[in-house]
């Protein structure tokens, strides 16, 4: 997902012309940055920023749509708390789930673009969380990354073949997670 707007994007959400948001940026009304091509990139928070600085009344729904949504699931709370630190940002919007069937009423609310799903939990385990969301036509695109404390090879093999898109034991590093994340949003 992009964490950034180009000229011509930030020119029609404020519904200008481009000369206009050309000279926002160069008068530094409006931070950006260059592309090495020489093009300007406006990111969402410094847009969000001039937007309510100069107090127009612009729907920020445009903005929510740029965020990429990730549903942690799993019963440990500090599990939870410990991925939505370090997954969570201005580009990211994060919701929890606790089991199974709580996953099941998010993922057709929020409808996250990636899971992280823990495969011991209360009621609905994480296998069959996987199975329900990749047989389900209106969610089997959603990336799902199992991340587990039971990481055998028989857990792996059946996680992979309901259809997760990777495969984590916890432990985890913080790296390779972010590097499972960013390789599936892609």
């Amino acid at each position: 997902m992009k964490n950034y707007f180009s000229i011509p994007q930030v020119a029609k959400i404020c519904s200008v012309n481009r000369s206009t948001v050309n000279r926002w940026v160069t008068s530094g009304k409006i931070k950006s940055y260059s592309t090495p091509g020489g093009h300007n990139r406006i990111l969402i928070k410094d847009l969000k920023l001039f937007l309510e600085k100069n107090q127009m009344p612009i729907e920020l729904n445009e903005f929510e749509e740029q965020k990429t949504k990730i549903l942690i699931v799993d019963d440990d709370i500090g599990i939870q708390q410990y991925l939505t630190t370090i997954l969570g940002g201005i580009f990211t919007a994060i919701q929890v789930a606790s089991d199974g069937f709580e996953a099941g009423i998010k993922v057709m609310e929020f409808k996250p673009h990636l899971i992280i799903l823990d495969l011991s939990m209360p009621n609905t385990d994480g296998f069959e969380v996987c199975k329900a969301i990749k047989e389900n036509p209106s969610t089997h695109k959603i990336k799902i990354i199992i991340l587990t404390g039971y990481g055998t090879k028989e857990n792996q093999t059946k996680a992979m073949s309901l259809g997760a898109d990777a495969f984590l034991t916890k432990p985890c590093s913080k790296n390779d997670l972010i590097n499972q994340v960013e390789r599936l949003l892609k």
